[in-house]
């Protein structure tokens, strides 16, 4: 749990910047569900929905772009 004084810091944040690193960390936290369950995830490319296994899932390390501390 955050105390008072991390969630001041947060407050300070734009909504927006908060809301596009929450939904960058649902995405990342996802795919990484899709890898560890051998379910396949799909992606747009080049104009066509591509179905990407399991196997050729590659994970990224989601990285803050502001300080929780």
């Amino acid at each position: 749990m955050r105390s008072k004084h991390e969630k001041k810091k947060l407050t300070n944040i734009p909504i927006g910047i908060r809301a596009e690193e929450a939904l960058k960390k649902a995405v990342a936290d996802t795919i990484a569900d899709h890898k560890r369950t051998g379910g396949p995830i799909v992606i747009w490319r080049d104009g066509k929905a591509v179905k990407i296994p399991a196997d050729q899932i590659e994970l990224r390390e989601h990285q803050a772009e502001y300080e929780s501390k």
